[in-house]
């Protein structure tokens, strides 16, 4: 038996207002930040029971929650680890030496891109610019960004992780 998806109320609320911001009939221009909402809400990634409940509160075909979701790298189309390690691997970055970040990541994790270890603890995600060139290279890590990085930050960043003392909110 499937479980009924469903936001908790007061997220409901939150959705709510996220909808009301925009004029009638354009509810869709509500999607990216539900899509966010829902994200958070139900594990960290979008299944398609997830998207087909979005696509009924906004009144629009599933497909077009589909485009939208699979279209934008921020958006988990699979379950992914409590930490999701976004490396910044375009032109500045790789200049700065994002591509020995990456490998070092992958060494160390004994992950591929895309890949999330056996602890579910970390998903390595390859990302494209993430607006912080002059900071290169550098990572997303929830909310927040890493920059100026070395092997000795990245092996710093991953045992605070482990110890449950970085903040992704």
């Amino acid at each position: 038996m499937s479980e009924t998806i469903a936001f908790k109320p007061e997220t409901l609320e939150q959705v709510n207002k996220i909808i009301a911001r925009y004029p009638e009939g354009k509810q869709k221009s509500a999607l990216i930040p539900i899509l966010h909402v829902a994200q958070k809400e139900f594990g960290g990634w979008l299944d398609v029971p997830v998207m087909d409940y979005v696509a009924s509160l906004l009144s629009i075909k599933p497909i077009e929650v589909y485009e939208v979701a699979t279209f934008y790298t921020m958006f988990n189309m699979k379950p992914v680890g409590k930490y999701v390690l976004e490396i910044c691997q375009t032109g500045p970055c790789m200049l700065k030496g994002s591509d020995d970040i990456l490998n070092h990541i992958r060494q160390t994790l004994n992950i591929k891109n895309g890949e999330t270890t056996a602890d579910g603890l970390f998903t390595l995600k390859p990302a494209e610019c993430l607006g912080a060139c002059g900071y290169a290279p550098m990572m997303q890590l929830g909310k927040f960004y890493h920059e100026n990085l070395t092997k000795e930050k990245v092996d710093e960043i991953l045992e605070l992780c482990r110890q449950g003392a970085i903040a992704l909110d």
